[in-house]
């Protein structure tokens, strides 16, 4: 991680999948840098799966965890190298 960064991971497993999804999974995966959230994943009801890159909101194609967890961790690295 950049120097002043860090990523914060959190996912649950519920006990009913939130309305508009079919998995039992809600997650909030943030990438901070020097206090300020650059970048969020997360699933919200009646919202779905999307991701804030800046002031942008993008849906985002949920498929399992450890694809969500490798596509964060490319945009991490995306995000490094365009602000390196």
């Amino acid at each position: 991680m950049a120097d002043g960064s860090f990523a914060d991971l959190v996912i649950w497993r519920v006990p009913a999948p939130l309305r508009g999804s079919d998995y039992d999974f809600k997650y909030r995966l943030a990438f901070v840098v020097n206090g300020h959230c650059v970048m969020r994943y997360d699933n919200e009801a009646g919202k779905g799966d999307h991701k804030h890159i800046g002031d942008r909101e993008i849906p985002y194609a949920f498929e399992n965890i450890r694809k969500l967890l490798l596509d964060f961790d490319a945009d991490i690295k995306g995000w490094i190298n365009d602000n390196a």
